[in-house]
This record gives C-alpha cells, sequence and structure tokens, in this order.
C-alpha cells in the first residue's frame, strides 16, 4: 500500500509534467478562420501558423512564410543535436497563399511516403487542382520538435501527427527500470524462500521422527490416527512458523528510506541554479542507490557540456596575441586602462591593447584595420534595426550561437559596425565614418572546403578577396611574401590548447584582368549541369591562392560552469564518459579538448567510413593492433561518425567495435540520430554488465535517457522533453559530480545497509523458532507471545532501518568530493552482493543460536520464583525476546559509522520502547482480554537473577565475535575509505591531521594506479596524437538554397515587407 502510494505521487508529478507539454496551443485554421487548439487536437491536413519561436506540433509541408524566396529556419538540435539552422523553403506553387481567403480555396491531395523515422528523407508528390503534379522533398519538410527561429511565420500542411511523425518514429519503448541491488535483493529473497521451504521439511522430517521415537509415550499430545495425514498439515504448520523470515516490511522500509532520500537531492542548495530557481528533482525515487554504482555515462554535447553560446575570446594580430588581459602585468593594466575594454555576452575580449595600438599609430595599425575590416565584410549574417539597436541573424538559432555572429557583435563593440545589408553590397560604419563595400561574389564554405571568401571592391575601387576559414586551408594558400605565419602558428597551437575554435583571416588583392579572366570560369562552372559543386569548388580553388595573413581569431564554444572539473572529476571516480552528439565531428572534437575529456597526450582512433567493408577492416586492423590490451583501458580516444556506426552496429561486428571501444578511455560519437544513441546505450547496458547513466537536455536524449539503467535530463534551452523523460533532473552538467560522488555513495551505503540490517535481526529472531522446536517435539509451538512477534519489525526494529537507510553516511561529503576514488567502492558492489548477503545471513544464524542456547541453558534447571511458582515456556521467550532486541539493536549501532542524534535515538530508543512496552503488556489482562498468558511476566522475569546476568553477557558474546572481525578487517585489509574516516576523526578530536593526510594521500595514489590506463605505442596514420585546431564555422551548407542566393534576397536599407496579411485578421479575429 505505501509502495503504491508512493508511485500514484510520483506518477501524477510526471502526469502533471508531461501535461505541460499536451496543452501547447497552435494556431490552425478552420471553417475559414484562425483559431486556437492544443496540440493533439491536430489533425492531418490542417493548415497550421507558427511564429517565430513557436516549436512545431507536427510534420507539416511548408506552404509559405515571411521570408525572401519563401524561406525559413528551423532549429532541429531537438532531433540531430545540430546547433546550426537548417533552411526550408516553400514551392513557388504555393508561395501566394497567405490569407484565410486563398488558404480556404486551395483544393487538392498530398501523397507521400509511410511513417518512418528517418529525418533526412521525404518523398511525396503535391496535387494541385488544374495543375500539374509538384515533387516534394525533405527541403519542403518541416518536423514536429523543431523549433521556427528568425522567421516572422510560416503556413505549413500537417501530412503526419502523433505517433507517426519521425520524432515520435525515433522514440523507443520505456524499458521497466529497477535498480542493481533491487534484483540481488530478488533473488536472495526466492533462494531464501526455498531456504524457508527446507526449513519447514526439516522440521517436518523432524515431527515424524520424534513421534516415532516418543509418540506411543506422550499419548495426550498426538493420537495415532492422526499420524496418517499430518505431514501436509505440519508443513503449512511449519511455513507460517517461519514466514517472517522473509522481511515483507522491508519492502514499506525501503519505500520510506527512498522517498527521503529523494527528498533530500530535491532540497540540495549545492544543486540549486539560483540563476533560474531551479533545484534538483527526483522524479523516480526507485533508482536512488544505482546514481552509487555508474560506471559509464553517455552524455549529449550540446545544451549539456556546453551553453549553446560563442563567445569572441581572443586573437592574433601582425603576430600579436590580444586578449590575454589576465596575464598582463599591474603596470601595462594601469597603463591601458584608458582604453575601452570589451566585454559584453557573446564578446568576452578583453584587451584594451588592440584599439591602443590601432588609434596610436602602432606599426601593425593597417593589419590592424584590415583584420578588423574583413571580419565585418566576409561573412554571411543580415543586419536588422530594432529603433537605434542592430540585431544580427546567422544561420544557427540564436546569434550568440553561431561563430559568425559573435565575430560581428566583437568586431561592433571594437568599433566597427556591420550596418546593412543590400542584394550587392554591405556597409560598415568605421569610427562613426561609413564605408560600403560592392560583393562582387562568395565563394561559398562547405565541409570539405573549411573556408569562405568574398570579392569585393572596396571603397577606394580596388578588388579585393577575403577568406576566412581553418589554418590547415589557409597555410597551404599563404603567399611566399606572407608574414607573420610561425608566431601566428604558435598561437595557434596555443589557442588549441585552451579549447578554443580557430579561424585564420587572409586576404589577397585581384586585378581587373585577372579577375575578368576567373569570373568566365566561375559563369562556365556555375551553369553545368553535372557534379556542379565539384566544378564551382575547382573554380574556388584558381582565385583562392597568394594570401597574405592577417592573423587569426579564437572563439569559445562555451562550456558549462565548471565541465572541465566535474569531468576530470568523474574520470577519477573510474566513471568512463562517451560523448554522443549529432553535431560536426571537428566541433564534437573541440568540445571534447575544451573540457578535457580528450588530453594533447591522447591518441585518436578517427573512423569515417562509408561501407560495411571498410568499417570490418578497419575495426578489425585497429584490435589486432591493440593484441593483448584489447578490452583494457588504454589511453586512447575512439571518435566515430553516425554513418560509420551504422556499419559498425552490424551483427558480424557489433561485438568487435564494442571491444574498441572499450579499450579507449573516451569515446566521441558524431552525427548520430536519437535512435543510434539509444542503440549505443543499449549495446553496452547488455554486453558490459555495468551500470549506465545518459545525460542530455533534448528531444534527440530521450532514446538515450530511457535506455539507460539511469537517466539525467538536463533544464536547458532545448525544452522541457528530457526532463520529463528522466529519472532525475538537474540545471546544469557539473551538479552531476554531487549527484553521483555524494548523493549516489551514500544512496548506496545507505540502502544496502538497510537491506542487509531487515534480513540479519529478521534471521535472527526468527530462526530460534527453529532451534525451539527441537525442544518441544516440533510441535509447532512458538516460544514469544503472539503479538510480540507481530509488533518485532513494525515497532521495536523499526527505528534502525530508517536511522541507518536515511542518515548514514561513510565519510562526509568534503571527503567523498575531495577524493572521488572513494566513488569505485560503491560502484564495484563490494557493500552488496550474494557473498555479502549470505555472510549477513550466517552472522543472523549464528547469533540466533547463540540467543537461544545460552538462555536455554541459563534455565536448563529451571528456577522457583516467590510463593513457590515455577516458569513456563513465555518466561524464556520474553528472556530471548529482550535479548533479541538489544542485540540486534547494538548490532545497528555497530553497523553505524556516522553517529548522530537520530542514530542514538534509533538505537536505545528502541531497547526503552520494548522494555517499557513489556512493563505495561504485562498488566493489560484482564482489563483488556489480550494475551493472559502474558500477566505478571514482568515481575517474573526483572527480578531473576539469571535475566540481568543475561542480559550483559548475550549480547556481548554475540556481538563480541564482529567486533574482533571489524577490527581485523580495518587494520590488515585497510582501504582509502577507512583512512579518510581516520583523518576526519582526527579532525573532529582536534588532533593534528596531517600524518592522517599523508597516509590518505598515498592510500588515493595507490587506488589510481592499482588499474592505471595502459600508454599503448601504435605506429599508424589511423592514430594521430595532433592537437585539432577545431575551425568555427556554423554555416549551413548544401541547403535548398545557396548561401550567394540567400543573403542576395536581403536589402535591409529598406523596410521589411509587410507579408502578414493574415496577422492583422488574426487580431482582428481575437
Amino acid at each position: 500500500m505505501v509502495s503504491g502510494i508512493k508511485e500514484i505521487v510520483e506518477d501524477y508529478k510526471r502526469h502533471m509534467a508531461d501535461k505541460l507539454v499536451n496543452t501547447k496551443t497552435v494556431i490552425v485554421l478552420r471553417e475559414n478562420t484562425w483559431k486556437t487548439i492544443m496540440w493533439k487536437e491536430v489533425n492531418v491536413g490542417d493548415i497550421v501558423k507558427a511564429s517565430n519561436g513557436q516549436f512545431l506540433p507536427a510534420d507539416m509541408v511548408l506552404i509559405s512564410s515571411s521570408e525572401p524566396q519563401v524561406t525559413c529556419y528551423v532549429a532541429t538540435s531537438n532531433l540531430d543535436g545540430e546547433t546550426n539552422l537548417k533552411i526550408r523553403q516553400a514551392l513557388s506553387e504555393t508561395s501566394e497563399m497567405q490569407t484565410e481567403k486563398q488558404l480556404s480555396s486551395l483544393s487538392g491531395k498530398i501523397e507521400c511516403e509511410g511513417p518512418n523515422r528517418h529525418f533526412n528523407t521525404f518523398v511525396g508528390t503535391l496535387y494541385l487542382n488544374d495543375k500539374s503534379p509538384v515533387p516534394i522533398g525533405p527541403d519542403q519538410v518541416l518536423l514536429r520538435g523543431t523549433q521556427l527561429k528568425n522567421t516572422q511565420w510560416i503556413l505549413g500542411i500537417v501530412v503526419y501527427t502523433g505517433f507517426e511523425t519521425k520524432f515520435m518514429q525515433n522514440s523507443i519503448k520505456l524499458p521497466l527500470k529497477r535498480s542493481n541491488v533491487e534484483k540481488v535483493t530478488n533473488v536472495q529473497i526466492l533462494v531464501l524462500f526455498l531456504l524457508l521451504l527446507a526449513m519447514s521439511l526439516v522440521s517436518c522430517v523432524g515431527a515424524i521422527l520424534w513421534n516415532e521415537w516418543y509418540g506411543e509415550g506422550i499419548w495426550y499430545i498426538r493420537m495415532k490416527e492422526y499420524i496418517s495425514y499430518s505431514l501436509g498439515f505440519d508443513l503449512l504448520v511449519f511455513i507460517i512458523l517461519y514466514h517472517n523470515l522473509i522481511p515483507i516490511s522491508l519492502l514499506v522500509t525501503l519505500e520510506i528510506v527512498k522517498y527521503i532520500q529523494a527528498m533530500f537531492i530535491n532540497w540540495d542548495e549545492d544543486m540549486h541554479y539560483r540563476r533560474n530557481d531551479v533545484y534538483a528533482m527526483a522524479r523516480t525515487s526507485n533508482l536512488n542507490e544505482e546514481l552509487g554504482q555508474v560506471k559509464y555515462l553517455f552524455s549529449d554535447k550540446t545544451g549539456t557540456l556546453t551553453c549553446n553560446i560563442m563567445t569572441f575570446k581572443k586573437c592574433t594580430i601582425a603576430g600579436i596575441i590580444y586578449g590575454n588581459q589576465s596575464e598582463k602585468s599591474d603596470t601595462d593594466i594601469r597603463k591601458l586602462s584608458l582604453s575601452p575594454s570589451v566585454i559584453t555576452e557573446s564578446c568576452e575580449f578583453n584587451d584594451p591593447r588592440l584599439l591602443y595600438n590601432f588609434e596610436n599609430g602602432h606599426p601593425t595599425k593597417d593589419y590592424i584595420k584590415e583584420f578588423l575590416t574583413l571580419l565585418c565584410v566576409c561573412h554571411t549574417v543580415v543586419p536588422e534595426r530594432d529603433g537605434n539597436n542592430i540585431i544580427y541573424q546567422a544561420s544557427s538559432p540564436d546569434f550568440l550561437l553561431t561563430d559568425e555572429a559573435a565575430l560581428v557583435k566583437g568586431m561592433k563593440n571594437l568599433g566597427f559596425v556591420f550596418t546593412a545589408r543590400t542584394p550587392t553590397s554591405v556597409t560598415i560604419e568605421v569610427m562613426g565614418e561609413n564605408f560600403t563595400f560592392e560583393i562582387l561574389n562568395i565563394l561559398e564554405f562547405s565541409s570539405n572546403r573549411k573556408r569562405m571568401s568574398v570579392i569585393v571592391r572596396t571603397p577606394t575601387g580596388n578588388l579585393r578577396l577575403y577568406c576566412k576559414g581553418a589554418d590547415t586551408v589557409i597555410y597551404e594558400r599563404l603567399s611566399e611574401d606572407s608574414r607573420f605565419m610561425k608566431e601566428t602558428l604558435t598561437h595557434l597551437e596555443y589557442f588549441a590548447k585552451e579549447g578554443l575554435r580557430t579561424l585564420c583571416v587572409a586576404y589577397a588583392d585581384l586585378s581587373e584582368e585577372e579577375y575578368q579572366q576567373w569570373l568566365t570560369q566561375y559563369r562556365k562552372a556555375s551553369t553545368v549541369i553535372q557534379n556542379r559543386m565539384q566544378s564551382l569548388e575547382e573554380c574556388y580553388e584558381y582565385i583562392e591562392k597568394k594570401f597574405l595573413l592577417l592573423g587569426a581569431t579564437a572563439i569559445e564554444d562555451r562550456l558549462q560552469a565548471r565541465v572541465p572539473e566535474t569531468i576530470t572529476t568523474l574520470l577519477k571516480a573510474n566513471i568512463r564518459i562517451w560523448v554522443l552528439t549529432g553535431d560536426k565531428q571537428e566541433t564534437a572534437i573541440n568540445i571534447a579538448y575544451s573540457c578535457k575529456l580528450i588530453s594533447a597526450h591522447m591518441f585518436r582512433i578517427q573512423l569515417n567510413l562509408n561501407s560495411l567493408e571498410a568499417t570490418q577492416q578497419a575495426i578489425t586492423w585497429h584490435c589486432e593492433a591493440l593484441g593483448t590490451q584489447l578490452s583494457k583501458e588504454n589511453d586512447l580516444a575512439l571518435i566515430i561518425d553516425g554513418e560509420t556506426l551504422k556499419y559498425a552496429l552490424h551483427s558480424e561486428i557489433k561485438r568487435s567495435f564494442l571491444n574498441l571501444a572499450l579499450s579507449c578511455r573516451a569515446v566521441l560519437c558524431c552525427r548520430l540520430s536519437p535512435l543510434q544513441k539509444a542503440e549505443i546505450v543499449d549495446l553496452v547496458k547488455k554486453h558490459v554488465g555495468a551500470i549506465t547513466l545518459a545525460i542530455g537536455d533534448g528531444a534527440n536524449d530521450v532514446g538515450m535517457i530511457q535506455m539507460a539503467h539511469v537517466g539525467v535530463g538536463i533544464s536547458g534551452n532545448e525544452g522541457m522533453l528530457a526532463t520529463n523523460n528522466s529519472d532525475y533532473a538537474i540545471a546544469q552538467f557539473s551538479y552531476l559530480e554531487k549527484l553521483l560522488l555524494v548523493h549516489g555513495a551514500w544512496n548506496h551505503f545507505r540502502v544496502t545497509k538497510c537491506i542487509l540490517y531487515c534480513f540479519y535481526k529478521n534471521v535472527v529472531l526468527y530462526v530460534i523458532e527453529l532451534w525451539f522446536a527441537f525442544v518441544n517435539g516440533f510441535s509447532g509451538q512458538i516460544v514469544f507471545e503472539h503479538w510480540c512477534i507481530s509488533l518485532y519489525n513494525v515497532l521495536f526494529t523499526s527505528l534502525p532501518p530508517f536511522s541507518l537507510g536515511i542518515f548514514e553516511q561513510c565519510c562526509s561529503q568534503k571527503s567523498l568530493l575531495a577524493y572521488p576514488q572513494l566513488y569505485k567502492i560503491s560502484q564495484a558492489g563490494n557493500t552488496f552482493n550474494t557473498k555479502v548477503f549470505w555472510f549477513q545471513c550466517l552472522n543472523a544464524l549464528i547469533h540466533s543460536f547463540i540467543l537461544f542456547w545460552m538462555p536455554m541453558k541459563m534455565l536448563e534447571h529451571d528456577m522457583v520464583l516467590q510463593g513457590g511458582y515455577t516458569t513456563d515456556y513465555l518466561f524464556l521467550g520474553n528472556f530471548i525476546y529482550t535479548y533479541v532486541v538489544v542485540t540486534v539493536c547494538l548490532k545497528a549501532g555497530l553497523e553505524t559509522q556516522s553517529w548522530n542524534k537520530f542514530s542514538h535515538i534509533a538505537i536505545w530508543g528502541s531497547i526503552i520502547i520494548w522494555l517499557v512496552f513489556f512493563a505495561i503488556y504485562s498488566f493489560v489482562w484482564p482489563t483488556i482480554p489480550i494475551a493472559p498468558e502474558m500477566a505478571g511476566q514482568v515481575k517474573m522475569v526483572l527480578v531473576c537473577p539469571y535475566f540481568w546476568l543475561g542480559f550483559f553477557i548475550v549480547p556481548i558474546v554475540c556481538l563480541t565475535l564482529n567486533l574482533i572481525w571489524k577490527s581485523i578487517r580495518n587494520t590488515c585489509k585497510r582501504t582509502l575509505l577507512e583512512e579518510v574516516r581516520e583523518m576526519e576523526s582526527s579532525r573532529a578530536q582536534k588532533f593534528h591531521p596531517t600524518i592522517f593526510r599523508k597516509r590518505v594521500e598515498a592510500k588515493k595514489v595507490q587506488m589510481i594506479f592499482a588499474t592505471p590506463p595502459h600508454e599503448v605505442v601504435l605506429q599508424s596514420e589511423s592514430f594521430d596524437q595532433s592537437i585539432p585546431r577545431g575551425y568555427a564555422f556554423s554555416q549551413v551548407e548544401q541547403a535548398v538554397i545557396t548561401q550567394e542566393e540567400l543573403i542576395r534576397s536581403y536589402n535591409t536599407t529598406k523596410s521589411k515587407q509587410d507579408k502578414v496579411t493574415m496577422d492583422s485578421s488574426h487580431s482582428r479575429q481575437k
């Protein structure tokens, strides 16, 4: 009942969270007018209107939009984890349909493929009345879960809803999650039940033998004709007699304990994100102890490790590095304090020397001017004025998220302001003076080219090519006359070590003749029918040469607070971290370096293949190269993309791929679909046998969060779907450190101790009935009073389990965070397994033997009380029962490592409760007609000298062996935990802790090097150890419309066309 109530409460909380999503509203066209309905009411065929910033409720075909060329931007990070926006374009046949009248007259049908899980494919045909069929592809489809960005409004026709949407097709069936401790406990309960049956059978056999031997002489106990059918009856009697051996009360105790543990997580101020006033939330309490055993951590990147914010941090111009203001001397800082420094939300550039050098005639002044001008001109950003403010839009969800807008915003704060864009020009304002550059050609970015260029005519009439891109492609195109190459390369390596994303900046002056020759070649390549993109890139190569290097920029894909420190701590705790992201490989590698998941000395295995055979060969070769180190942790990083992973998860090579991945200290999987993320987690979960945890913040992470043993959702910027489907929710990745190392470790120790103690105290009491059977002729007689047996778990020994399960601590929070190696103790499960369980049961069996036979022998010759009365079986039973309560309570004290007031109340209070109850219960009858056999028992027991002798001797005899064993173990097999506890004790007693600290550090080092990562020496191109200098580009490539066509469609010098006739009509409708 208690368990059911707890589940109802937790399910209700989930229901309320899901209700927030299910009751979202959207505008649809119904009965020739716009109406607001809930998401669940959207039907196939509805015409939906969505505004900027809204999430889309269904898969729909784009009809029209507010943007030039009927395009729109959508953020797909919920689906694929990519931060850059995708461009979608409506069909020309529907582009003019915008008003209610036009849309109401729209008549036709859409034929399309059946529901499937492939995000990047769609095959359909639009049949409009009296018009030719029009093909529909993925560039015209907007998927559920995507968010409209940088677009005022769009109109779409719904084609898939509910579970037929591609987003829901990628979801998985929610598995039933049970903790490993619970599974072990259930197995032991089953074995214990079999043991109960065995005890009952032994007792039945004993009863038969006893009757055979003594039955004739005790005719008043057994009748001869009764023996023929007594076996079945006796078996039932003994099963009832011993049934309490299985602690049913444990279930209630655990439910209460776990619920309170979950409340501790919810109340933890250290996991309170004050900026948004968000607390950590345990959405289930069934997995509390599982947090203490995590071995593999699967993390999303975007929004989980990063903040989704790009910041301009540093740069190098003409061989001089800028942005290291914190490293300057105090004298230099005071000298430059009069110059403005640049610290904004998207630009943390803080070095006034740059403007100082520019304004005071430094020898590099011209380089600085050209550098800043290039960054203002060479980009695809569109400026929009909002009063006196300029808002920069770029091909990603927000200007803070893209490198280009971060650079443009950074230049604005340096006095170089990008103010306007027309189809043929850009205008910038430099120190209050306007300059217009004519845009002649845009040489588009692609992953293959790794650069972007523009050819402009400067205000002075000169032809110039500006280029920015990865250092590898820029350096190989530099002119022999280019300067500062060595210095810039040194600075690039410095930026890379700091985890910053870099872009090299260069330019080349062009002659009119050279440009015209190239333009002829460019126009020819632009009209090629086959392989047009390849022809254009070859054409770009012709003119992108003989660059003069200006410098480089360094952009930080800002990590969440304390992410590198948290990952370092988790790695020390022997937790292996795999990053599963839908983002680009270059970006993911760069973030892995930034957060210290991959180190500079670590070899990298990169798998980027496009066939099953090639993938199998590569994986087999790497496995053979590792040799005996295969499946052992090596100082390696495995990097694989989604295309290769599709083949790697094939049944023929899946096991080899897993062995290779397990041989690496870090694994980085890029360009993954949500289903692939779940498949990776499932692969490790099924074949490794270790506890897995998945953490993410977007809808694309739901699958892996549900698949892992423990799912953690981050309350981020990508909606609440991840949080609503998680087991635990936190606001920052860094909170995972305390959730696992503190709450996880504590909860594991608490729950396991609570379970072991509950089994111990039940075995101690109820096995005594078996010993008593040997002296009562296996008659089924009980030695204790009925209500005393019933109240044993409910009242007299109920507090110690709660004390152990709620307030016990293996060591302090400070020590657990300072020595993350302590996590290995709970992670390995050494405190609770089959061996530990049965050792505790054996210990309880020994205690029960002592607790019965010592009092039995004490009273072997009976005792004559005052008045000549003799004792009965219940007199012995009360002796034993009192000793049992005292012993099991003191055993709880022996198990307690962190004494507090609750521990004292639970242990001493339980003993007092029994003694008080015993005294009162002996005088209940006949006032209350129950337990007449207990009348006067307290008088007989408490005046008996044997009772007080046994009161002190029997519990001491029972616990002496435990005390000796514990002392030997803590002395001869000291672990880091014992060393830390001793150091804490020395501090508490105000002893000088230095000597203890030295011992702790020595034990810590010993644990670190007990199983160190193996160093591998491999000679192959497949093993890369160079530090990648991740280039910072987030432009859309291979979109439905080219970058040049897109930005040439904007003219920000004119007021934006008011295309929202329906907006006004909708306003009237409201």
